[in-house]
């Protein structure tokens, strides 16, 4: 159950209320909204106390989440959440670009420039590369959280990266990356959650292979639970029949998910088609449905990449998606950032 009290309801009131659950062992989380009390029942309430609580003068409406997440669902807010991700703010209505290399190499620099003149407002590169074959390359490590930061600060671009392993965690924090993202494989590796969940820094999650829209709902609500300050979704394509793309592009819950949670998504169109040509129409698509933001793949040059050189853009196909996303965000009544 979540409890929405009038606005103005004194920290008094809502504290007794609070107390009031609890004598009856029911735990309860506060909301940070600012803009009216919330806070989140996280154990069943018994028939007899959700009537008193519902019958109580403070108290505008309560609502039962239609899954067992509480702080991710939509009426744990006033409103759509955002993400401050190195002084870019991730929803709160305009559309954020995070574009790089899938994995940090030689070329770094020349990519952060390029991203940076194409109207980019986030660095990506892999630095640790989760393969499907142990034989592929696994990224440069601690060097490569290195390159992306120091190619970051040279153009001025908050920097994204993966990871892999909670052991990795000093690494980042070290080399002060803004973002953390957590790949489709480890979407369900709950003891990575929890441990970067602690870390205070800003999460890309993204959907995982196969997961269902609750799956990832929960897997959000570890790092939520854990007091992580800002979390993204990400939606990457996921595993179908399909064969023909890399895999299958779920717009659908982009919508869904308005209604269920107050957290902002971003589309990532390149690991969904794998296709460099289709990267376009589906980031126009996804803005168009309503995303957040997008993350696309860019490299100097495609042929020397060291991973995902098929999806990988140029400089100016980036500049054109980056274009046309402007134009698709004002259509939606929204913006990009300067």
């Amino acid at each position: 159950m979540i409890v929405r009290l009038a606005p103005g309801t004194s920290a008094e009131i809502v504290q007794a209320l609070r107390n009031r659950l609890e004598s009856e062992g029911v735990r309860t989380i506060l909301s940070p909204e600012p803009e009216r009390p919330i806070f989140a029942a996280v154990d069943r309430v018994p028939d007899a106390l959700a009537d008193e609580v519902n019958a109580h003068p403070h108290v505008d409406d309560t609502v039962i989440p239609r899954g067992a997440w509480r702080l991710a669902d939509l009426a744990f807010r006033a409103g759509p959440s955002v993400a401050d991700v190195g002084g870019v703010k991730i929803g709160a209505g305009e559309v954020s670009i995070c574009a790089g290399p899938c994995s940090v190499d030689h070329l770094m620099s020349e990519a952060a420039s390029q991203v940076k003149r194409a109207g980019a407002h986030l660095l990506r590169g892999g630095a640790y590369k989760p393969r499907t074959s142990p034989w592929a390359f696994q990224g440069f490590g601690k060097e490569g959280l290195r390159q992306l930061k120091d190619a970051g600060e040279t153009v001025g671009l908050p920097v994204v990266s993966e990871i892999m392993d909670a052991a990795h965690l000093p690494a980042f924090r070290d080399h002060a990356i803004d973002c953390l993202q957590v790949g489709a494989r480890n979407m369900q590796n709950f003891t990575l959650l929890k441990a970067i969940a602690e870390s205070g820094t800003p999460v890309m999650l993204k959907r995982g292979l196969a997961a269902t829209v609750e799956e990832w709902l929960y897997s959000a609500e570890y790092l939520l639970a854990g007091g992580c300050p800002g979390v993204v979704l990400c939606e990457r394509g996921i595993r179908t029949f399909e064969r023909a793309t890399r895999n299958t592009l779920d717009l659908t819950i982009l919508p869904l998910l308005r209604q269920w949670t107050h957290l902002p998504i971003i589309v990532d169109p390149s690991h969904a088609c794998g296709v460099a040509a289709l990267v376009a129409p589906l980031a126009r698509a996804s803005v168009a449905v309503g995303a957040d933001g997008l993350a696309v793949e860019v490299h100097p040059d495609p042929a020397q990449a060291r991973s995902d050189a098929d999806q990988a853009l140029l400089e100016g196909e980036l500049a054109a998606i980056v274009a046309e996303a402007r134009v698709m965000a004002a259509v939606t009544g929204r913006s990009l950032p300067p």
